[in-house]
Parts: C-alpha cells; sequence; structure tokens
C-alpha cells in the first residue's frame, strides 16, 4: 500500500505578493487550492516544482 504523499504546507501562511508563492510551503494558490484533490502525479509534480524554487532562492 502506497502513503499518501505529505503535504508540503508547514503552517507559514503568508503569500509573497512580489513572487505569488507562500512563504511557507512555496506554493501557488492554484497549487494550494488543488492540493486536496490533486493526483498522486500531479502532487509529485508540485513537490518537484518547489524542490526548484527552493534551489533558485
Amino acid at each position: 500500500m502506497d502513503l499518501p504523499l505529505p503535504s508540503p504546507c508547514i503552517n507559514v501562511c503568508q503569500m509573497n505578493a512580489r513572487t505569488g508563492l507562500c512563504e511557507g510551503c512555496q506554493r501557488t494558490i492554484a497549487e494550494i487550492v488543488a492540493w486536496g484533490s490533486a493526483s498522486d502525479d500531479d502532487k509529485r509534480r508540485i513537490w518537484r516544482e518547489i524542490d526548484q524554487r527552493r534551489a533558485i532562492q
């Protein structure tokens, strides 16, 4: 059995007006809203994008 993918949320929910990303989890509003109904493939894609965003900061 596969475990569900964890949410990137760390309860630091503040949107950065310049980047359009949450300061805590580095997701866009659209990614945050979609997370609950996203497929595992979509969640993995979002995690990859978060990793890329963090790498360039």
